[in-house]
C-alpha cells in the first residue's frame, strides 16, 4: 500500500498542475472532444462555452460563503475549544487519520457543505495537537469523507426525485427516499465505505522519513483584538466594539433558525448552513470589529473559487449543449444489460463528473438519458438514479473542483493530497460497483 501511495504521490507532485491550469486543460479537452464526437463546429463550441460561463454565479457565491463563514467560525475561541476537545481523543498519527476520516464522513452524510468545511477545520486542529502526523494525508483524509455525501440526507439527486413536480417525474414518478437514501443497497455502500476508507487512509501513512509535518504555529489564525483606551473611543468605535450589537443581531439570526427548523425539520441546505455559520460567527466573536477582522483574514482564501468556478460553468455549457454528455452516456448504454446497467451507469457518471462537477447539473444533463435507457433495458429506476448520484460523488476524489475549499483552509495545493486520494478512488470504486451489482 505504501509503495503504491508513494508512486501516486510522485506522479501527482510531478504532473498535476494548479487547479486553475487543470480546468483550462479540461476546457480544451472538452472543446476537442466536442469537435470529434458531435456535429458542432469550432464556432458553435465557443458559443456553448461562453453562454454557459456565468451559469454558476449563484452557486459560486454560496461556495465562497461556505469557505468564508466556516473560516470565521473556526477562528472564534468557542469553536476552537470545541474542535480542540474532540481532537484531544487522537493520541497517535494513525488515530488522527482514522478520526478525521470518520468525522468528515458523518458530517458529509448530514450535509455536504458542512462536511467539506468541518473536515478541513478539524484536520487543522488535529495537526496542531498530534505530533508526527503527515499534514497532507490528514487533509486528504478529511476530504475523502466527502465521498459519501450523495448517499446522505443532503444528496441532491434522491431529494430531487422525491419532490413532486421534479423535471423527470414523467419518467420515474415521485420516488420516496426509502427507495434511494434508505434502500438496502445504499446503506450497504455507505457502511462499507465508512468501514473501509478510514482503513485505507490509515494504511496510506508514509514512513517516518517521508512524513511531512507542519509547525503548529503556522496553523494559528487567531484574530487579535486591538487595544484601545476606552477614553479614546469615538461613538463609531463604541459601536464597532459593542458586544450588545453582536448579541442582538446574532440572536435575531438564531430566532429565524429556530423558526426554520420548527417548520421544516432538520432539513439542511447550503443557504441554511451558511446562515448558521454566519450568525454563530457573529455571536462567537463577541464584537462587530472582531468579526470583521476574522472576515478579512478568511476572504483571502476564496480567490480560487471565484476565478475557477466560471470556467467549470463553461465546461458544463459545452458538455450539455453540444450533446457530448449524451454521447458518453450512450456509449455505456450500448454495452449494458439489466444486471450491469446500474454499475455501468455509475462509471459513466464518474466520467461525466470530471466535466460537469455539480450534482444537480449532472442530473439535469445525464438523468433523463439514463432513465429512458433503464426503462428500455428493464433496470431499476431508483437504483439508476442513485448510480448517477454515486458516480458524481466518486470521481470528486481526484477532481480539484470540490477540493478547493478544503485546500484553501489547509493552505495546500491539489497535488499535495491527490496522490493519497487515488487509492481512495480505486477502492471506493470497487466497493460502490459491487454494491450496485449484488444488492
Amino acid at each position: 500500500m505504501k509503495v503504491l501511495v508513494s508512486f501516486f504521490n510522485r506522479i501527482m507532485q510531478r504532473y498535476l498542475p494548479d487547479p486553475f491550469i487543470f480546468v483550462i486543460i479540461l476546457t480544451f479537452v472538452v472543446f476537442g472532444l466536442g469537435l470529434i464526437f458531435t456535429d458542432n463546429g469550432p464556432y458553435q463550441m465557443v458559443q456553448h462555452w461562453g453562454n454557459g460561463f456565468w451559469g454558476l454565479l449563484s452557486f459560486t457565491m454560496q461556495m465562497v460563503l461556505v469557505l468564508l463563514t466556516g473560516h470565521v467560525l473556526a477562528s472564534s475561541y468557542i469553536f476552537k475549544k470545541g474542535l480542540g476537545a474532540l481532537a484531544s481523543y487522537a493520541k497517535t498519527p494513525g488515530q488522527a487519520i482514522v478520526i478525521v476520516t470518520i468525522v468528515s464522513m458523518i458530517a458529509s452524510l448530514i450535509n455536504w457543505g458542512f462536511g467539506l468545511v468541518i473536515g478541513a477545520l478539524f484536520a487543522k486542529e488535529l495537526a496542531k495537537r498530534v505530533k508526527n502526523v503527515d499534514y497532507r494525508l490528514l487533509i486528504a483524509s478529511a476530504y475523502s469523507g466527502f465521498l459519501v455525501w450523495h448517499g446522505g440526507i443532503s444528496g441532491s439527486v434522491p431529494l430531487t426525485i422525491a419532490t413532486p413536480g421534479h423535471f423527470t417525474e414523467n419518467l420515474i414518478g415521485v420516488v420516496p427516499t426509502s427507495e434511494t437514501i434508505f434502500s438496502t443497497y445504499n446503506i450497504v455502500i455507505v457502511l462499507g465505505l465508512i468501514i473501509i476508507i478510514p482503513i485505507i487512509n490509515r494504511l496510506s501513512m508514509p514512513s517516518k522519513e517521508q512524513t511531512i509535518t507542519v509547525d503548529p504555529a503556522l496553523l494559528q489564525d487567531d484574530i487579535q483584538a486591538a487595544t484601545i483606551e476606552k477614553a479614546a473611543l469615538t461613538p463609531a468605535d463604541k459601536l464597532e466594539n459593542s458586544k450588545l450589537i453582536s448579541l442582538l443581531i446574532g440572536l435575531l439570526g438564531l430566532v429565524f433558525l429556530f423558526y426554520y427548523f420548527a417548520n421544516n425539520g432538520f432539513k439542511l441546505n447550503l443557504d441554511i448552513v451558511n446562515f448558521l455559520f454566519l450568525f454563530l460567527g457573529i455571536l462567537f466573536h463577541g464584537t462587530p470589529k472582531q468579526f470583521l477582522d476574522a472576515v478579512l483574514n478568511a476572504v483571502k482564501g476564496t480567490s480560487g473559487i471565484i476565478v475557477q468556478f466560471p470556467f467549470y460553468a463553461g465546461l458544463m455549457g459545452m458538455m450539455t449543449t453540444s450533446g457530448l454528455a449524451m454521447v458518453i452516456s450512450d456509449a455505456f448504454i450500448a454495452i449494458s444489460n439489466d444486471f450491469t446497467f446500474p454499475m455501468l451507469t455509475f462509471i459513466s457518471a464518474g466520467i461525466v463528473n470530471f466535466f460537469v462537477p455539480s450534482g444537480g447539473g449532472q442530473w439535469a444533463v445525464q438523468g433523463p438519458i439514463m432513465l429512458e435507457a433503464a426503462t428500455q433495458i428493464g433496470a431499476s429506476l431508483p437504483k439508476t438514479a442513485m448510480a448517477v448520484a454515486w458516480g458524481d460523488a466518486w470521481t470528486n476524489m481526484i477532481q480539484p473542483f470540490w477540493a478547493l475549499p478544503a485546500l484553501a483552509i489547509a493552505g495546500l495545493k491539489a497535488k499535495d493530497i491527490m496522490g493519497y486520494l487515488v487509492m481512495v478512488l480505486i477502492v471506493s470504486g470497487i466497493v460502490i460497483s459491487l454494491g450496485f451489482l449484488f444488492f
